[in-house]
């Protein structure tokens, strides 16, 4: 991260001669315009001019002694997310066809930041997952369904190479993962971070000292820097003012906003969340939903959510895998997965429709 001490040579968005928020203005004239403002190729500042654009900025909740030090640490992800997604979608490319049945697969000249293919996992004489194929691209984001034990979890360790699968190919950041050395993936856990039901916080460190972990092993920031974004963090994901508490002394929905302020301090480009919002408040699953999609608007995060809960599905997924015993038994959209007519996709839905009530009519009642 750049120092704090203002740059005269750098920019400022706000006081260009053609503003954003201009409706009169489309998104391709925008960024010649600002191209020509800056002096820079239109897509170098597309992530910083999208921030400024947003409705809800990120540090919409930060204080404004914090609020410049986090603006410029986001952009800087934000940056370098975009660029990350971009290298990796030079290098890498996703069968269409996948051997999945039911969901259509868009063909795109974007490969995927992660991806299985024919991906099989046992425990012994148990079959976790048999012949799994999905994708996400850079910047989007893919929530798996499925009820417990059909290896969605499994799915996350394998990502972030826990487990190792019997066979197929995991791709991530690009590359094939199967056979590096705990070595290389550090390297790659550098780039895609995990967010654990439990928050896998330290428990003898404090709040402020779990989400500074990441900024002070980077090495290059000022320690009064350091201060400034964990506490604009933790304001960010709605835990302002606990830096001085101990893990144990949080809630599980609070754990778990930590949890991600700590990933975010790691600046990643993917983001793999393990069931959220299970054992949370209503309230505080919707703040975690909300903050999980700015993440990805505002910083262009490729995210893969684990969920059983439909609703946040909806608001979050550009797709959604559904594993059935072992298999993924659909992959596609939110609305390919609506008016699919599997049997089992279905009644998976009407369950959820029984136990969430009050969703708007989908008219697969009475399909099962």
């Amino acid at each position: 991260m750049a120092p704090l001490d203002e740059d005269p040579n750098r920019p400022d968005p706000h006081k260009d001669a053609v503003h954003p928020g201009d409706p009169q203005t489309s998104d391709a004239q925008l960024e010649v315009q600002v191209a020509a403002t800056h002096g820079l190729p239109g897509e170098e500042l597309t992530a910083l001019e999208r921030m400024e654009t947003e409705i809800e900025p990120l540090v919409e909740n930060v204080s404004a002694e914090a609020a410049p030090a986090v603006e410029e640490f986001m952009a800087e992800a934000a940056l370098a997310n975009e660029a990350e997604g971009a290298a990796v979608a030079d290098e890498s490319r996703f069968s269409d066809t996948a051997g999945l049945e039911g969901a259509s697969f868009a063909s795109t000249e974007q490969g995927p930041y992660i991806s299985f293919q024919h991906v099989c996992k046992s425990f012994g004489d148990f079959v976790v997952l048999q012949d799994v194929n999905f994708f996400v691209n850079p910047g989007e984001t893919l929530c798996i369904l499925g009820r417990s034990g059909v290896g969605k979890s499994v799915s996350l360790q394998i990502i972030m190479g826990f487990l190792k699968p019997d066979s197929g190919t995991v791709l991530v950041a690009g590359q094939e993962i199967a056979g590096l050395s705990e070595r290389e993936m550090q390297q790659v856990r550098q780039k895609v971070t995990m967010v654990f039901q439990s928050g896998a916080l330290f428990d003898s460190i404090t709040v402020g000292e779990n989400v500074a972990f990441p900024l002070r092993e980077r090495g290059n920031m000022r320690e009064d820097q350091i201060l400034l974004v964990v506490r604009g963090l933790l304001e960010m994901v709605g835990v302002a003012g606990m830096e001085d508490h101990l893990p144990s002394d949080l809630s599980t929905g609070m754990k778990r906003s930590v949890a991600i302020a700590r990933a975010l301090a790691a600046q990643p480009s993917a983001v793999l969340y393990d069931e959220p919002t299970t054992m949370v408040d209503p309230l505080m699953g919707n703040l975690l939903c909300e903050l999980i999609q700015r993440l990805k608007t505002q910083l262009h995060l490729t995210s893969i959510v684990v969920t059983h809960d439909m609703r946040f599905a909806e608001k979050l997924a550009d797709r959604v895998v559904f594993l059935h015993e072992g298999r993924a038994r659909f992959f596609g959209t939110v609305a390919e997965m609506r008016a699919s007519s599997d049997p089992i996709l279905c009644e998976f839905l009407a369950m959820d429709e029984l136990i969430l009530p009050g969703r708007p009519a989908t008219g697969l009642e009475g399909t099962n």
